[in-house]
């Protein structure tokens, strides 16, 4: 009895539903004849195509989006790859946060960016789209260069240039770090012209400041001259940073003698409040002087570094170091996610750009190793060279790559504070080469 009034109860309920569906149509017939006819085996088939499933599978690049109430509309922009182009994304970004979660590379920024290109690579999910969350993100945070900025500031707010100003020659390491990028520049061109790749000049740029392992500093630059590579640059810069203690290591080794690396440096000068305060201003005013364009970056670097250590606004100081610099770093990281989705990412030009990325980090690494070696020999072996590694703005591992380095040839050679003074000037010479790149060519 029970079964027999559950499939009367089912039968009354499909007959309402078709009899509803056919009087709909026939009401909107008569308002406009071209509407098409619409039963449940239509509604079925539309359900069916927006489920992730059929997206993944049978989604073919420029298929249009299936007629559906789920998506109100869809803007000119909206991505038309393939599925498995969306689904090797998802992966790509799974990926991303296990190195984030499980191996702790660079879990800041990589967690945000990985499950960001997750939410982008949803069929049908729209959170990328103009209305979604993400894109608004990204206009409000990255558009405008407002996280970078203030990304740059809540360094300067942690950073301390005391090593840098005890040993200003020092700076010059962080100087020869940034050949790499100037390096990778031209091998960008080389590649476009000889390998098939599409790079224009601004892309070029974008691509060899990945050698200053600075990421806020790599998305300023690729927002205002490459936008659609800004994903594939801030996944490098920010790998390659989390990299430091793998790739750098051999390259010490390679071009240093064992001598070399055991060199102790004489204890630094004790740098008073006063010449802390004064340094930003100096670095400030010659940026303007100078280099008009690195302005923005140097003017947050500074303030930040101001509110540290003026003493008077200690409160302002924490805010930056800690609760601003969070909320930033993770409207930056879901913003650059953006430019993940897989009809941006899967191209030729993103191997390209991973690839020159390595090659520009090397490079940088290398010169301000062999820069080193040079002040070694100029300074009758008072500088050890290991610390020109630290010249790239991977701010502090790369200084605490070259200390543990230093360590393993003299374990009481203490070499961390000295390398901070290259890798403080690392960050400002990044800074410095992306105003240059800037006025040049944008």
């Amino acid at each position: 009895m029970k079964k027999t009034l559950i499939i009367l109860s089912i039968a009354a309920i499909l007959f309402s539903v078709s009899t509803f569906m056919k009087a709909s149509h026939a009401t909107a017939t008569l308002e406009n004849p071209q509407t098409p006819e619409i039963s449940l085996t239509s509604l079925a088939r539309r359900l069916v195509k927006t489920t992730g499933v059929y997206q993944f599978i049978f989604r073919k690049s420029g298929d249009p989006e299936p007629a559906t109430m789920l998506i109100p509309h869809v803007d000119e922009n909206y991505t038309t790859s393939a599925g498995w182009m969306k689904l090797i994304m998802i992966v790509i970004g799974g990926v991303l946060v296990y190195l984030a979660i499980v191996k702790k590379f660079e879990p800041l920024l990589l967690l945000p960016i990985g499950f960001g290109t997750i939410l982008v690579n949803i069929p049908l999910g729209g959170i990328a789209q103009d209305g979604g969350l993400l894109k608004y993100f990204f206009d409000v945070g990255i558009a405008t260069e407002v996280c970078p900025l203030l990304i740059f500031m809540g360094i300067g707010a942690m950073t301390d240039f005391g090593p840098l100003i005890a040993n200003p020659k020092t700076a010059l390491l962080g100087a020869a770090a940034q050949f790499g990028v100037f390096a990778t520049v031209i091998g960008a061109l080389l590649l476009t012209k000889y390998a098939g790749f599409n790079f224009s000049l601004q892309d070029a740029c974008s691509i060899g400041i990945i050698g200053g392992a600075d990421g806020p500093t790599s998305i300023f630059l690729s927002s205002q001259l490459s936008p659609n590579l800004m994903g594939a640059i801030a996944v490098a810069a920010y790998s390659y940073m989390a990299l430091v203690p793998l790739i750098q290591p051999p390259i010490m080794r390679l071009l240093t003698t064992r001598k070399e690396r055991m060199t102790v440096m004489e204890q630094m000068r004790p740098v008073s409040k006063t010449e802390k305060i004064i340094f930003p201003m100096i670095v400030l005013f010659a940026c303007i002087i100078f280099l008009p364009t690195a302005a923005p970056l140097m003017g947050m670097l500074a303030f930040g570094n101001i509110l540290r250590e003026s003493g008077v606004v200690e409160r302002l100081s924490k805010t930056a170091q800690n609760e601003l610099i969070n909320i930033v770093t993770i409207v930056l990281g879901l913003g650059v996610s953006t430019k993940l989705a897989a009809d941006k990412f899967i191209r030729l030009e993103t191997f390209g750009i991973i690839l020159l990325g390595l090659v520009a980090f090397s490079i940088s690494t290398a010169a301000g190793v062999i820069f080193g070696k040079i002040m070694y020999k100029m300074t009758g072996g008072k500088v050890n060279p290991l610390i020109g590694a630290a010249g790239v703005s991977a701010v502090p591992m790369a200084a605490r790559v070259a200390a543990v380095e230093g360590q393993k040839e003299n374990p009481s050679n203490y070499l961390l504070m000295h390398a901070m003074g290259p890798n403080v000037a690392g960050v400002i010479g990044t800074a410095v080469a992306a105003g240059v790149l800037l006025a040049v060519f944008k």
